[in-house]
């Protein structure tokens, strides 16, 4: 049984249970620095979600959506090759993609972000959405990004937030002939180390744009990454998606007393 719902026809669609999840991949097209493709969130995004689907969609009744390609990425606009959608056109899309999963039975609806730009804005269209369709709403992450309190390798000083050793080393796993290790460098914002409060994932967030930082789009440390860290990593994050989405498919706030 197909568990990706454009596959469905209109009738199966209509039939799918009121417990089904919807997992909606967010990804970005964007500067990745000289030696990520652009596509490298979606490519994380994207393929975590099939497999997450794919190892416990039976378990968790999870339907996997066509992924969202083009959304908020305006922080690399400087960037040729970045397509980015404005704060209004995303929340509109995304409300839109809402009201259309709630004519079916579904719902529960995921946003499997893989670009921490996005994550502010998934977070007030959960609430909207919650509001105006009535879908319970969940935003999730490959992992947690070092700009919201996530954390990243010490040689990175807590700031490998983009094209990093992390995200390289995840692309050196799943799309090795799309990246060129030799043309990247350490690109690590030193002199904001010196910031307790006012720091990526701090007390004290800060608006920024990629190109703030004097480096060449890369804000980490991605020469020592490799295909072997990347699959460790990626190994991880589909357990910890697992857990997440069966968590989501029996999520009710509702108390039981």
């Amino acid at each position: 049984m197909t568990r990706y719902f454009a596959d469905l026809r209109a009738p199966e669609a209509a039939g799918l249970s009121p417990d089904a999840v919807a997992v909606l991949p967010v990804g970005s097209i964007e500067q990745h620095g000289p030696h990520l493709p652009l596509s490298t969130d979606l490519v994380v995004a994207e393929t975590l979600a099939r497999d997450a689907v794919d190892a416990f969609g039976d378990a968790c009744d999870l339907w996997l959506l066509p992924a969202l390609a083009y959304t908020k990425s305006n922080e690399h606009a400087w960037s040729p090759g970045t397509m980015w959608l404005s704060a209004t056109t995303l929340l509109a899309v995304l409300d839109d993609l809402a009201r259309c999963l709630a004519t079916t039975p579904v719902r529960r609806l995921v946003f499997l972000n893989g670009h921490g730009g996005n994550s502010a804005l998934l977070q007030v269209a959960s609430r909207d959405i919650r509001l105006a369709h009535g879908l319970r709403t969940f935003v999730m992450h490959p992992s947690l990004p070092a700009d919201h309190g996530g954390t990243s390798p010490a040689a990175e000083l807590g700031m490998g937030i983009h094209a990093g050793i992390d995200e390289t080393s995840l692309l050196l796993h799943l799309r090795p002939d799309l990246v060129r290790l030799d043309l990247g460098v350490r690109s690590v914002p030193e002199q904001l180390a010196s910031f307790d409060r006012v720091r990526f994932g701090g007390a004290v967030s800060f608006g920024w744009l990629s190109d703030d930082f004097g480096t060449d789009g890369t804000i980490g440390d991605p020469t020592g990454a490799t295909a072997e860290r990347g699959t460790r990593l990626y190994e991880a994050m589909v357990v910890a998606a697992g857990q997440s989405l069966a968590e989501i498919a029996r999520f009710d706030p509702r108390s039981t007393r």
